[in-house]
C-alpha cells in the first residue's frame, strides 16, 4: 500500500478583511507517486491551497502532513528546501548563470561544489538543455519556454520528494506548453514525485493528472480519476466545466 504523502484535515484559510474562506475546511489525501491536479477557476481557492502546503500561508485550521510529520511543527525554511515550488511567473534570478540559479538550494543544504555541478550537468540534460551549451548563460538569453525547463531543473535540484506547480505553463504558448507538457509526464515516470500541479485548464488537468481536484469557493467539488469525474460529475459546477470543454471541442469538429 502507498504511503500517505500529504494529508490535509479539516484546513481552512481566510484572509484578512475578506469576508469568505479562501480554502473551507478541506480534507483530502495525496498518496506518494501521485500527480494530483487541482482545477478551478480563478479565486476558488487551488493556490491558496498548494501554499500552505510549504507554510507561505498558515491555516487558520486543521492540520497539513507530509509524510506523517506536521509542518506546523516543521521549520518553515527548511520545509520549504524540501519541497521543488515551481510558479508560472519562473523567479529566475536575472543576474545569475542558468548554472548559479539551479544550485541555489544545493548550496544553501552546502552540497559540496563538485557534487552541484555534476547535478546541474545531470538536470539540464534531463530538461533538454544541454548542459555544456546553456549552463553560462543568463535567463535573459533564454526562451519563455527555456526558461520554464530551467525553473523545473531547479524545483528538482535538491532531489524533493514533493514539487508544488502553480500554473506553470499558464504564460506560455500553447504548441511549447504541449511539448512542456509531455516533457513533464516523462519526468514524472522516470522520476515518480507527488506533484501538486494548479491549473485552470481542464484539457491540461485532465491530461496530467493521476487524478484530478476540482475546486470552487474554497471547497473540493469533486477528487478522483478523470473517467469517474466524467461519468459521474459530482455537482453543478463540476457539470458546467465538462460541458464547457466538450463545447469546445464540437467546435473545433465543425472545423473538420
Amino acid at each position: 500500500m502507498a504511503q500517505a504523502a500529504i494529508t490535509f484535515e479539516h484546513v481552512s484559510k481566510q484572509f484578512n478583511q475578506c469576508g469568505y474562506a479562501a480554502v473551507d475546511d478541506v480534507s483530502f489525501t495525496v498518496e506518494q507517486g501521485e500527480f494530483v491536479t487541482i482545477l478551478g477557476s480563478s479565486g476558488c481557492g487551488k493556490t491558496t491551497l498548494l501554499k500552505m502546503v510549504n507554510r507561505l500561508y498558515q491555516p487558520d485550521a486543521g492540520k497539513i502532513l507530509l509524510f506523517g510529520k506536521d509542518v506546523a511543527k516543521t521549520d518553515a525554511v527548511q520545509l520549504r528546501r524540501s519541497i521543488g515550488y515551481v510558479i508560472q511567473q519562473i523567479g529566475l534570478f536575472p543576474h545569475m548563470t542558468i548554472e548559479e540559479n539551479i544550485a541555489t538550494v544545493p548550496q544553501l543544504l552546502h552540497w559540496e561544489k563538485a557534487t552541484i555541478s555534476k547535478r546541474v550537468t545531470e538536470l539540464l540534460d534531463l530538461v533538454g538543455l544541454p548542459a555544456q551549451e546553456f549552463r553560462n548563460r543568463y535567463p535573459a538569453q533564454l526562451s519563455g519556454g527555456q526558461q520554464q525547463r530551467v525553473g523545473l531543473a531547479r524545483a528538482l535540484a535538491a532531489q524533493p520528494k514533493i514539487m508544488l506547480m502553480d500554473e506553470p505553463f499558464g504564460a506560455i504558448d500553447a504548441i511549447t506548453r504541449m511539448g512542456l507538457q509531455d516533457e513533464l509526464l516523462a519526468l514524472q515516470k522516470e522520476l515518480n514525485k507527488t506533484i501538486l500541479f494548479v491549473t485552470h485548464d481542464i484539457n491540461e488537468a485532465f491530461r496530467l493528472g493521476n487524478r484530478v481536484m476540482i475546486m470552487n469557493q474554497g471547497r473540493i467539488c469533486q477528487f478522483d480519476t478523470q473517467k469517474n469525474i466524467l461519468e459521474n460529475p459530482a455537482d453543478a459546477f463540476t457539470k458546467a466545466l465538462i460541458d464547457s470543454a466538450k463545447a469546445q471541442q464540437r467546435f473545433w469538429e465543425d472545423f473538420t
